[in-house]
């Protein structure tokens, strides 16, 4: 199955969160209500070098992802 690199989520639990998951490595998902992160990988001294050069990206391109997205929906 191929999955796209990120997917909206919510839940009723959280009525005012509005979730991002990230499907490629390395696997998060941001909250886009209070920007918390949750990742879903353990990193490794190599990772975690590779993660912080590429967090602050990776969290841009979620926003820029659900702002795309509920920009299609006022359509």
């Amino acid at each position: 199955m191929t999955l796209p690199k990120f997917i909206l989520g919510d839940n009723t639990d959280f009525p005012n969160a509005i979730f991002v998951i990230h499907t490629e490595f390395p696997m998060f998902i941001i909250n886009l209500e209070d920007d918390e992160v949750e990742w879903l990988e353990d990193f490794d001294q190599h990772d975690q070098k590779q993660l912080e050069l590429e967090a602050e990206s990776l969290i841009e391109e979620a926003t820029a992802f659900y702002d795309r997205e509920v920009s299609r929906y006022d359509d």
